[in-house]
């Protein structure tokens, strides 16, 4: 598929659905895009070239949107036209895009084929994640705060602030449920939920209360573990304080997936504390 047909694509799908631009650069983005919503504009104009590897996470992009809308069709990607691959192949460059062409069992088997390619698991605590869950412990004035990895038995913590065990098991850790989220998740008082207060997290050490959890996506836009944050006491949480937790949890998927261009940024990668569309 070369670009213009791909092009040519997109403007009958924009025409002929309620998606917009807007909408299509947004989803892009959070799939690990790297170009702005203007260049983005400018390749559908015909006046830009994009890679082949961006080529394909916007069609992965838009794909997911129909999926999502139930709409029929699919925008080709640009490597379709490259050899033929493996069913198997053909299905993982997809990435979660094709999740809907996969069992739950396939589903879990991609997923953890991304976390370890992130090649993390099992790697020391590293400065760059420790800033940003430092900033997100002295932010919400919490115990802990941590970066999670999710294989297919334990939680492995990245980086860790507080009193939380390493290599918890997977089925009882706050952080398994957040990753079956497409959005956080948001324990006000554990005691207090039904889901979790007979949790023995929430019963023993460390006598969780307070839960809030962002689900952080790598390579193929799988989600492979979370930032969150936990406090022994109950607690509120604001629109301001899920913008914080989701602005910080992009920052991480950053250091994972390696940083992204955002408009009016003069096409300089991200740092620090990075943009986020609105």
């Amino acid at each position: 598929m070369n670009a213009q047909a791909q092009i040519q694509q997109i403007k009958e799908v924009l025409s002929a659905t309620a998606l917009n631009l807007e909408d299509v650069w947004i989803n892009y983005y959070g799939m690990g895009g790297a170009v702005s919503r203007f260049e983005l504009e400018a390749y559908l104009g015909g006046l830009l070239v994009l890679e082949e590897e961006q080529c394909d996470v916007l069609a992965d992009a838009i794909n997911d949107l129909l999926y999502q809308v139930g709409a029929r069709g699919r925008i080709s990607r640009c490597s379709d036209d490259r050899a033929a691959q493996s069913p198997a192949s053909s299905r993982r460059a997809l990435g979660v895009a094709g999740a809907f062409l996969l069992s739950a069992e396939e589903q879990e088997q991609e997923r953890l084929d991304a976390v370890t390619r992130t090649q993390l698991l099992d790697t020391g605590q590293e400065e760059r994640f420790d800033r940003i869950t430092q900033e997100a412990k002295d932010y919400f004035e919490v115990s802990s705060a941590i970066v999670t990895l999710i294989d297919d038995r334990r939680q492995f913590l990245k980086s860790v602030i507080g009193p939380v065990q390493q290599n918890m098991p997977r089925e009882i850790s706050f952080c398994n449920a957040t990753i079956r989220n497409a959005g956080p998740l948001i324990v006000r008082d554990a005691l207090e939920d039904e889901r979790f207060r007979n949790n023995p997290l929430v019963r023993g050490e460390p006598h969780i209360r307070f839960y809030a959890g962002y689900p952080l996506r790598g390579p193929g836009g799988w989600t492979i573990g979370t930032l969150c944050v936990i406090d022994q006491q109950p607690r509120e949480y604001s629109m301001r304080d899920g913008r914080k937790l989701r602005n910080l949890a992009r920052r991480v998927e950053d250091e994972i997936n390696g940083p992204r261009i955002l408009p009016n940024s003069d096409h300089k990668p991200t740092q620090g504390a990075a943009a986020e569309p609105q």
